[in-house]
């Protein structure tokens, strides 16, 4: 095989593959990507057996082949390399000779035969806006459980029906749900893993919009010249409309900019494994924040809020609500709540297209 590419081409493919390559495993040729020189093009392919990133470039092809070379050591190589054309020839023994300018550098690969036969792509079944989907990412996925046993929660469910798509996330002490309007002939609903939104946002930079696919094991993500792979997730998500509330008793509108500093000092004070804070809502004084522990101290804090009802108390895990503050942009939130043993619901106010719902603790 033997092909030239130019640097910055290659530099960005490399970067881009490198990020589903496995870092530490028992299977030496997953820290290699593939590279398959046809035609005038090269494909880079990556993969850690759960998700695979291909992406394709142009280059000048002199020898069409194909061969495997070490991922972290070329990609780290390139970059040093003088801006211009790289020129990259194997032979048969796996060895890569690179050129660039006055460098020359030979690098061992792998035999390409035992690296992992990729499925192929079906046709797309949704093309979704890129500004879009990650609105909906940035307010859904802190709730993703990190709890690996917990396997149907390790993603969010992607449900896309009645013109509408919506992203939901639980980690079973809170939920995040959000949507926004796309219109489509034809629903579709799965569990989008978390190495796909992970990955995403990279594939995605500067595009407006990509495709997905999926058939019975493996979902599709397309951008361009790059496709991501990904293995589909097994189990049910939880029956998330269980969980919003239908209603709520009390609904007090709070400035978010003030309620998130007067948290964020608050919480210094709060147990550093449970991080948990009190509320209280108490007519005409407005909400208070409350936390202490033996070893720090305590401290609160009192928030401007119209209500007028009787004295609530509730406990909160205040990382729980500051992810949510730091997800909205709107100068006023609203917290709904029925009683003290419920679950809390924020939203940001004047907006029906998000619902955070957490649990309470006990205090």
């Amino acid at each position: 095989m033997q092909f030239s590419v130019s640097k910055s081409a290659l530099c960005q493919a490399l970067a881009l593959a490198g990020r589903v390559v496995e870092k530490r495993t028992t299977i030496p040729i997953l820290s290699n990507v593939k590279l398959q020189a046809e035609a005038d093009a090269l494909t880079i392919t990556a993969t850690d057996l759960d998700s695979a990133l291909t992406v394709r470039i142009e280059a000048k092809v002199t020898e069409p082949g194909v061969a495997t070379l070490p991922a972290k050591k070329l990609s780290d190589y390139s970059r040093l390399l003088p801006e211009g054309d790289v020129k990259i020839k194997t032979d048969e023994k796996s060895w890569a000779t690179i050129t660039a300018g006055r460098a020359r550098t030979r690098i061992s690969g792998m035999s390409p035969e035992s690296f992992p036969e990729l499925p192929e792509s079906p046709e797309a079944a949704i093309t979704v806006p890129v500004a879009k989907f990650m609105s909906l990412v940035d307010r859904v996925r802190f709730s993703i459980t990190t709890v690996e046993s917990r396997f149907t929660l390790n993603g969010a469910l992607f449900d896309h029906h009645d013109g509408h798509l919506y992203l939901v996330a639980t980690d079973g002490h809170r939920l995040a749900y959000a949507w926004v309007e796309l219109p489509s002939e034809q629903g579709t609903r799965f569990l989008l893993p978390t190495s796909a939104i992970r990955n995403l946002p990279q594939l995605t930079n500067g595009a407006e919009s990509f495709a997905i696919g999926q058939d019975n094991n493996h979902l599709f993500f397309r951008c361009g010249e790059a496709l991501l792979t990904v293995r589909k997730m097994t189990g049910n998500f939880p029956d998330y409309q269980r969980v919003l509330p239908k209603e709520s008793k009390i609904a007090v509108t709070i400035n978010r900019a003030e309620l998130a500093g007067a948290l964020s000092r608050v919480a210094q004070f709060a147990d550093e494994r449970s991080r948990s804070v009190k509320l209280s809502l108490d007519g005409g004084k407005g909400l208070e924040i409350f936390a202490s522990t033996v070893e720090s101290g305590e401290s609160s804090e009192a928030v401007h809020c119209d209500y007028d009802g009787a004295l609530l108390e509730m406990g909160f895990n205040a990382q729980y609500v500051a992810e949510f503050l730091n997800a909205v942009d709107t100068e006023q939130v609203t917290l709904h709540l029925n009683d003290a043993k419920s679950a809390g619901e924020f939203r940001a106010a004047g907006a029906a297209d998000y619902r955070y719902v957490v649990m309470p603790m006990r205090i």
